[in-house]
């Protein structure tokens, strides 16, 4: 099960794989009853997400394509990429806290090469508006845009 730790990009780069990771989640899900449990799962993982500096929540860092406002900072230390996020809204900011706890701390190559199926497994494309659903695959596109931003930079 998910614990209450505070999401941080801040953390040791990650001795798992992403796809560790997703089947973790998935495992956290099936947990869980209902979609009211798993809404508020969502709700709990957006609170403990690491808060975003006020000076990164500009209209670089907004990602396009979300119903609410969402940003995304990226930072690329020791081969990895670490995020951090916030959004105007609960559900959203859970979504983006789950999506950042599967591919912060991974490098640019395996964040590109990465299959999030995580998201379908769950069912949470199923369970969010079409315009939700559309934010959702607004965030993959922008953490995926970083990673091939920091792979061309650092040639790679």
């Amino acid at each position: 099960m998910m614990t209450s730790k505070n999401i941080s990009s801040h953390e040791m780069p990650h001795a798992r794989s992403i796809n560790e990771i997703q089947d973790e989640v998935v495992d956290d899900f099936a947990d869980l009853d209902d979609w009211m449990d798993k809404y508020q799962m969502l709700i709990d993982l957006g609170n403990d997400l690491e808060a975003l500096e006020e000076k990164y929540k500009n209209e670089q860092n907004l990602i396009d394509g979300c119903q609410s406002r969402v940003w995304l900072q990226c930072d690329y230390r020791d081969g990895a990429l670490w995020f951090t996020a916030d959004s105007d809204a609960l559900i959203v900011k859970g979504i983006i806290a789950l999506l950042l706890r599967v591919v912060s701390g991974h490098t640019p190559k395996e964040i590109i090469d990465a299959d999030l199926y995580f998201i379908e497994r769950i069912g949470l494309r199923e369970h969010l508006s079409p315009t939700r659903s559309n934010g959702l695959l607004a965030m993959v596109k922008k953490v995926k845009a970083y990673a091939l931003a920091y792979m061309a930079k650092e040639n790679i």
